[in-house]
């Protein structure tokens, strides 16, 4: 290896290495790199969120752009800079509580699927029509636990609710989305 290559090397495994906090205490100094690096490392957790919830993939980018804009914004209100990533992502499901009450009552129609399409999509569909028709606190409890695969505290601390709650809606949200799919479905 060259001088070069190696001195490259090395630097790159010393941005690996960098914990969260690191990022983040050069973030509030004004450091360009580590804003774009924590950029990259949340922004398609936080896209992927924001598109569970509110349904639309659009939508969703602008939700996750506006959360890291608030968050930087805001990082002085931060106290640990390891906590960024739920930071971040509180700001994000909040976003969308917003977006959520501010909606008119919209309905959104899928093309129904062709007899090629597979049973996945068919069932995505469905899903996501079913998702579509719940409540918005219920819906929210839904995605955060079983599609973003958080626990029961993340779920709580997410939406500002005490742990008793996010379980009493999760039942009401299984419940009935199971209804609702026996009605659509029929399974």
């Amino acid at each position: 290896m060259t001088g070069a290559t190696l001195e490259s090397s090395s630097k790159a495994t010393a941005v690996q290495m960098m914990d969260e906090s690191t990022w983040v205490a050069r973030c509030r100094r004004g450091d360009e790199v580590a804003l774009s690096w924590l950029v990259a490392r949340h922004r398609n957790r936080l896209v992927r969120t924001a598109a569970n919830i509110l349904r639309d993939g659009v939508e969703a980018e602008d939700v996750a752009q506006e959360s890291f804009i608030k968050a930087f914004r805001e990082l002085n209100r931060l106290r640990d800079d390891r906590a960024f990533s739920g930071y971040v992502y509180r700001i994000c499901v909040r976003l969308c509580m917003d977006r959520l009450r501010s909606r008119k009552n919209e309905t959104t129609e899928f093309d129904a699927a062709t007899p090629s399409e597979s049973i996945k999509v068919e069932n995505r569909i469905v899903v996501e029509n079913l998702l579509d028709e719940m409540p918005a606190e219920l819906r929210m409890t839904l995605v955060l636990r079983e599609m973003e695969q958080l626990s029961y505290e993340e779920v709580a601390e997410v939406m500002h609710v005490p742990i008793g709650t996010v379980r009493s809606r999760l039942h009401a949200a299984r419940e009935r989305f199971r209804n609702l799919w026996v009605e659509a479905v029929g399974k």
